[in-house]
């Protein structure tokens, strides 16, 4: 996430930086050989780095700096590529240790961390990344270890200094080879500041669609891979099935709130409607290229899959816009979700609802042939509970103190939305936000540093206890008053369950944010 030269007045340093931090500071520049070793800016405080630090290592990979002017080549590729790879390894090896626990009878193990996560690795992450840099590579994403290219400028630019600039510093690096994991690994940590809304990270439609669709690869995959290791496709099917039942639909309104444009635009004449120079919708913080709907999609596409990774500035969606991508993350990152902790999250929701239909007719319940009882119960519920705690939490203290109001670059019901959606994507290892809020500030780097540390560590946690507890239960045969849990029935139940925790929890918080702010746009510009 850098290059080793930028010089006052560059673009290569963007104001729509992923998370607010779009500055750029000044340096001289570095000779080609020493480029893969140099930091141009000075060395990150120790705050930002044990929040960078955290980040990576928990598949979060929040960012609060700017790629190309903060760390080194070597550093990205030794210090966070290597995380991307090994983090999402980690969320796979605990999923299928999950999954052992319903397939193995009455025994003691589930299965070698080290072989599950080499496994991971080698055989699946490493291949897929090396096919998706080439293409990316073909397709104009930069790779290569060469020092910033120095350009001039068509026209001279002068900056808020009143100095004339005549050159620009076109920033590189081995970009290519970090989106691929970024993307199929469900990182989201972009190279430049500007993530992928960055036209060296993803300069066309093709590109973006690629990325788009190596975000939701893996975490769909993965439905399958649990169907045929429990030896019943149709499981996956239903899982999969509960994944798009809830995804399709807030996909639809982001889009429509999205294409509809924005009226306090309308209000002042400009024009939003679609038509040969223009997509079309509200375009502010939106790349041209993509326009509002592929912008969407992506921007459903990474928070419902636990990626972060933007092609545009959810800061300037519209207040329903917004709170999409924001409530996806809220869900639990289960629609979709990380790299294998998306599938094992959902695994538990399906505990808890085959839980609750137990309680209802009266039976003990059964999830694929397991009994599940007050320990995998208990465990369940901690899974499903931490994440709203400390999101909640978060955000209560970061209002009420002047260190988490103070960067709030929009005070009002936007600001909340912005503190919200930042400890909702840090509690839920995701690491979008909304770009308005700096949150580069001792507060922000320690506090979501402990959320993110949090939210990875003591869900993981708890899950092996209920594949420890199942792995040593005999599988109970099939009968007729069990619950079958591959039907539409289990879908629309699994489905409705995970909306009404999403909703009972956050739904006074966001009525604080997004939907005061919409309500307002509304009726300011009501006729």
């Amino acid at each position: 996430m850098s290059t080793p030269a930028v010089k006052p007045g560059s673009t290569s340093c963007s104001a729509f930086s992923k998370f607010g931090r779009g500055s750029c500071p000044s340096a001289a520049r570095i000779s080609a050989p020493d480029a893969i070793f140099a930091t141009v800016a000075a060395v990150p405080p120790d705050d930002l780095a044990l929040n960078t630090a955290i980040s990576f290592a928990t598949n979060t990979n929040w960012q609060a700096y700017s790629g190309e002017s903060t760390l080194s080549y070597l550093t990205q590729l030794l210090g966070l590529t290597v995380q991307n790879f090994v983090s999402a390894a980690t969320g796979m090896a605990v999923l299928v240790a999950l999954i052992r626990g319903f397939t193995r009878r009455s025994v003691e193990t589930i299965g070698n961390f080290w072989v599950d996560l080499s496994r991971s690795t080698l055989y699946i992450l490493l291949p897929l990344s090396f096919v998706l840099a080439v293409a990316l590579t073909s397709l104009g994403v930069v790779q290569s270890f060469s020092p910033a290219a120095e350009v001039t400028l068509l026209e001279p630019v002068v900056d808020a200094e009143g100095k004339t600039h005549t050159t620009q510093q076109i920033p590189l690096g081995p970009a290519a080879s970090q989106i691929a994991i970024k993307q199929l690994g469900t990182n989201g940590g972009g190279f430049f500041g500007a993530n992928s809304a960055h036209p060296l990270e993803n300069p066309n439609p093709l590109s973006n669609f690629l990325q788009v669709l190596a975000i939701l690869l893996i975490p769909a995959a993965l439905c399958f891979t649990f169907g045929d290791l429990v030896g019943d496709r149709k499981q996956g099917w239903a899982l999969l099935a509960t994944m798009l039942v809830i995804f399709i639909p807030l996909l639809a309104v982001g889009l429509w709130a999205e294409q509809s444009g924005n009226p306090k635009f309308s209000d002042v004449g400009v024009d939003q409607s679609a038509n040969v120079l223009q997509s079309g919708g509200n375009l502010e913080g939106k790349e041209t290229r993509f326009g509002a709907s592929s912008s969407v999609l992506w921007a459903t596409a990474t928070t419902a899959a636990s990626n972060g990774s933007v092609n545009a500035m959810h800061d300037s969606f519209t207040p329903i816009g917004g709170l999409v991508p924001l409530w996806l993350m809220q869900l639990g990152e289960v629609i979709f979700g990380g790299v294998g902790s998306g599938l094992y999250g959902l695994l538990v929701f399906a505990i808890l609802a085959v839980f609750i239909a137990g309680l209802m007719v009266g039976r003990t319940p059964e999830y694929l042939g397991k009994k599940i009882e007050a320990a995998e119960m208990k465990m369940a519920a901690l899974v499903i509970l931490i994440p709203p705690a400390i999101v909640l939490l978060g955000t209560a203290l970061a209002v009420s103190i002047d260190a988490g109001r103070g960067p709030v670059s929009n005070p009002g019901p936007h600001g909340f939305s912005q503190i919200l959606y930042a400890f909702s994507s840090a509690g839920n290892n995701n690491g979008s936000a909304f770009a308005g809020l700096g949150v580069n500030t001792p507060f922000y780097n320690l506090t979501l540093g402990f959320v993110m540390f949090i939210a990875r560590y003591a869900l993981i946690m708890p899950v092996l206890a209920i594949a420890g507890s199942l792995v040593r239960k005999k599988s109970t045969p099939a009968s007729a008053g069990m619950l079958p849990t591959d039907t539409p029935l289990f879908v629309g139940m699994l489905a409705g369950i995970v909306l009404l925790v999403g909703a009972l929890t956050f739904v006074p918080a966001l009525a604080l944010g997004p939907v005061v702010e919409q309500l307002r746009m509304t009726a300011q510009s009501a006729p």
